[in-house]
């Protein structure tokens, strides 16, 4: 007999289901005994005791839904060890709920902040194995995160419904992606939608080099200008500013995100009507690609072999198109950002792509 703990943390995003069913058809052909205990809505279910147990038949027809059956929500790491509201210790509310389920190991499913605690739970002595979940892609140790490629699919088909009445109107038309600390998603989208400027947090833009870029277009002839932008997109002179420093201009920041600051100083350079679009939490909804659909059972489907071999303390990641097992603690704590250097930013730049910089 197995028991298994199971909880999704963090936003939520495509595929969570479809990772979730790939561990337990794994288990449950190898016809090992199992019972599933889901922690309802991320840690906050493992620190109360919020669970509900979970047979075969709820894992089934869950492979094309989007979100989590389980619930999910945010439980920083930064306030993991200080007592809740009452006075609980959350860490060890969590490691007494797990031993008095008598569970053999937890699956958490999420994104870095999840692996922090995650990786706590293994050095207070669980068993814990993790799979990663974040459209940002920005999870260290795997090429890539199950979610990622359904919202660019989705921020995709945002930029490509905006070419059409960019080029009616003849205007500078701005989409606003998802992703405050790293530009995988701006940059993939903006590339697949064909936009002619990315903008991401990597590589803070000189708005002067953005209106040299669209004043190019229209002196050559094109009638409008679409922007990818990455909430986190920084300008040079911000870059400058220490964190105490740009904390403070946040503060008093008169803009509702960085693409209309941009949208702003665009049309006061160029005379241009600048647009601004933000799909938000629709590149988080909605069912997976067929890729994470496929993407995610892999990953599923390893954790489920680690379990039966009783191999914990590891992410299940992908390294050079193979399902591999990375250590928790090489993961925790680590960003993955993307190199101003990296091939994939230098081929767009050879193919015409402005980043402002």
């Amino acid at each position: 007999m197995k028991r298994i703990g199971m909880l999704t943390s963090g936003g939520d995003c495509q595929a969570l289901n479809a990772a979730m069913r790939g561990v337990v058809k794994c288990l449950a052909n190898s016809g090992e005994e199992i019972e599933i205990y889901g922690f309802l809505d991320g840690y906050r279910g493992l620190i109360y005791g919020n669970f509900r147990m979970l047979g075969e038949h709820d894992f089934s027809g869950i492979l094309t839904k989007g979100g989590t059956i389980l619930g999910s929500s945010r439980t920083p790491f930064k306030t993991i060890k200080d007592p809740d509201e009452n006075g609980l210790d959350k860490v060890d509310a969590m490691k007494q709920n797990y031993y008095k389920l008598q569970l053999d190991c937890m699956v958490i499913l999420g994104g870095n902040g999840t692996h922090k605690t995650a990786n706590l739970l293994r050095e207070e002595g669980l068993n814990i194995i993790t799979l990663p979940k974040t459209i940002d892609n920005d999870l260290w140790g795997t090429d890539m995160t199950f979610g990622f490629q359904s919202a660019v699919d989705i921020a995709t088909d945002c930029i490509d419904c905006i070419h059409t009445t960019a080029s009616s109107h003849g205007r500078v038309f701005i989409v606003e992606v998802m992703g405050h600390k790293v530009g995988w998603l701006t940059l993939n989208a903006g590339m697949a939608g064909g936009a002619d400027i990315i903008l991401i947090p990597e590589i803070s833009y000189d708005i002067d080099k953005v209106v040299d870029a669209i004043k190019q277009r229209h002196e050559k002839g094109k009638r409008f200008t679409i922007l990818a932008v990455a909430e986190g997109a920084i300008s040079k002179e911000d870059a400058k500013l220490s964190k105490k420093e740009y904390k403070k201009k946040l503060e008093n920041y008169k803009y509702p995100s960085v693409s209309y600051e941009v949208a702003d100083r665009i049309s006061q350079m160029t005379g241009q009507e600048v647009r601004v679009t933000v799909p938000g939490h629709t590149q988080r909804g909605g069912s997976p690609c067929p890729y994470d659909r496929v993407f995610a059972s892999r990953l599923g489907s390893e954790a489920g072999r680690l379990i039966l071999e009783g191999e914990y303390g590891f992410m299940v990641g992908y390294k050079n198109r193979e399902i591999v097992k990375v250590p928790l603690e090489d993961v925790a704590g680590k960003l993955k950002m993307l190199s101003p250097e990296a091939s994939i930013v230098q081929e767009a730049k050879s193919l015409g792509i402005s980043f402002g910089d």
